[in-house]
């Protein structure tokens, strides 16, 4: 019976990874429109380090969850930097394909700093792109680069669960390890998991970013980012 139960479930979301309309997806960075607008003016403001809008326990923050942490940087760097992200926000693309770069050359790279990348998916299309970002084979973070790039031709589709099949096949998954992957509750289980823990913290927004223990929601250029992590090397 539990198994029965259990099946049913997975189809459900493939199911709905396919037919969520496009337009939803639109709003997925926050819960308000005021979230929206704050992450845009966010991105084009002057280059000056953003106020914080909080603080956390920075252990706390590091406690193993769900899922093991993805991240890159030295585990020594002087700044750690963990964002939420939700792989059909608009926002998170942007900051991936233009702050991102520069951030690991200028910073990961070099050593002054640890990112780590947590899950905080709002729909089952942004749970399905961690999933798969999940079963490659220690490609987490080509995977997500990959999905927020084509962001534009699978969350705002029609067909999601074919156009990310397509993706999908491109970063060597077979049919089966596809099906495999987003059939897998318990890997579902713990993503939502991620999610609900980010929550704890005060997420409610992405991209969300915690440097060293402070809180700066919205998206930011390399020069605001700047502006707040030299001061801490």
């Amino acid at each position: 019976m539990i198994r029965m139960i259990e099946t049913t479930t997975r189809r459900r979301f493939l199911m709905s990874v396919a037919a969520i309309p496009a337009l939803s997806l639109l709003a997925a960075c926050s819960k308000g429109e005021n979230g929206e607008a704050q992450a845009d003016e966010t991105i084009t403001t002057a280059a000056t380090a953003p106020e914080s809008t909080g603080t956390v326990d920075m252990a706390k923050l590091l406690e193993p969850g769900s899922l093991p942490d993805q991240a890159q940087g030295p585990e020594d760097a002087p700044v750690t930097i963990v964002e939420y992200a939700s792989m059909t926000c608009p926002h998170c693309a942007h900051f991936h394909e233009t702050t991102y770069p520069a951030l690991k050359e200028k910073y990961i790279d070099t050593g002054k700093v640890r990112f780590i990348l947590r899950e905080f998916p709002f729909d089952p299309r942004a749970e399905a792109g961690f999933m798969l970002a999940r079963c490659t084979e220690g490609k987490y973070f080509p995977m997500i680069d990959v999905l927020f790039k084509q962001q534009n031709n699978w969350a705002a589709v029609q067909d999601a669960r074919t156009a990310l099949l397509n993706i999908a096949k491109i970063a060597g998954f077979t049919q089966e390890s596809f099906e495999a992957c987003l059939t897998n509750q318990k890997l579902l289980d713990d993503v939502r998991a991620m999610r609900a823990r980010g929550a704890e913290f005060g997420v409610d927004s992405t991209p969300t970013f915690f440097i060293n223990g402070k809180k700066y929601p919205g998206a930011m250029s390399i020069e605001q980012m700047s502006a707040i992590i030299d001061p801490l090397l």
